[in-house]
């Protein structure tokens, strides 16, 4: 998939004031417009117009955007980074879901990703109205799920300055992590949303939660999968081992005869909840390297005493 450089297509400085964008827009409008252009890629060319416009000329997309295109300004093979819109607060229901056949799979990638919930401006007759709820996604580790916690999350919120110009402004709270959360799950800030109109009530704002990438582990909703090391005379003999998961170390029985990919679970110990998930260790058989004289050795014994082809059960 090709980044689309917004800015290249509008013929705008990265710098370029609302009002920039606005009469670039229109310039560009007038001349491949396909009810009067006589060009002969009108159509695409006011596609491309379009969806660089709808971005840009939306603060709240445009500052994410931004964030993007200081890594990537170019290039054929862009993929957007996982949970690359993590941080930024934005207003309604976030990214709105466009008309995505009439853009590009670019465009439709970063934000195709319908709404994140929650209600805007509702309630309220006459001048007085309720103020937008708002949305962020915020990342968190896998152990705040356990535990619960008490975290500062600072997000970034677009503004436009006295210049026209869409800056940042970070606004930083102090939240609590409920023991028990899982992956997509929102947590609500009453108050926390955009101010009420006319004294009408601010409206809330609803945290997304994901958790930040582990290496170590692998979670399907309340489910948590790790992979466990074990040595050969472990998995053959079988062994009382520790080990430590996401809710603090564990005491864990290999069986006998375990091979590499057994996978043992041990109920409950998963995302806390009314209905706890399990936690899956899947083993992992690691040979100790034959890097001395002596391991070489117990190695070459091993092969003349026992008497094992581990290609037999292939057939060979």
């Amino acid at each position: 998939m090709e980044f689309k450089d917004y800015y290249q297509m509008l013929g705008v400085a990265k710098s370029a004031t609302a009002e920039d964008i606005k009469k670039a827009y229109r310039t560009l409008a007038r001349k491949f417009h396909p009810d009067v252009s006589k060009e002969p890629d009108a159509e695409q060319r006011m596609q491309e117009i379009n969806e660089a416009k709808a971005v840009l000329s939306d603060p709240e997309k445009r500052l994410a955007y931004d964030q993007l295109y200081q890594q990537y300004h170019s290039g054929q093979d862009f993929q957007p980074p996982p949970d690359w819109d993590a941080g930024f607060e934005f207003s309604g229901r976030g990214f709105e879901e466009a008309d995505l056949g009439e853009f590009s799979d670019f465009f439709a990638n970063l934000f195709g990703q319908g709404g994140r919930g929650g209600q805007a401006g509702r309630g309220g007759r006459g001048s007085r109205r309720r103020g937008e709820d708002r949305h962020a996604k915020v990342i968190i580790d896998l152990a705040d799920a356990f535990h619960g916690a008490t975290r500062a999350i600072t997000l970034q919120v677009p503004q436009v300055d006295a210049q026209g110009r869409v800056v940042s402004r970070e606004h930083t709270l102090s939240v609590r992590i409920p023991r028990g959360v899982k992956e997509g799950q929102h947590i609500r800030l009453a108050g926390q949303g955009s101010p009420g109109v006319g004294g009408g009530p601010a409206g809330d704002l609803y945290l997304e939660i994901h958790f930040s990438p582990d290496s170590r582990y692998r979670v399907e909703g309340r489910d948590v999968y790790q992979t466990v090391p074990v040595a050969p005379w472990e998995a053959a003999l079988g062994a009382s081992i520790e080990t430590p998961t996401p809710s603090g170390v564990v005491k864990l029985k290999v069986p006998a005869g375990s091979q590499t990919g057994r996978r043992l679970r041990l109920k409950g110990r998963g995302i806390p909840g009314q209905e706890p998930g399990d936690l899956y260790v899947e083993l992992e058989v690691v040979l100790p390297p034959a890097d001395t004289e002596k391991a070489r050795e117990l190695y070459e014994t091993m092969a003349h005493e026992l008497a094992f082809d581990p290609r037999q059960s292939k057939g060979s």
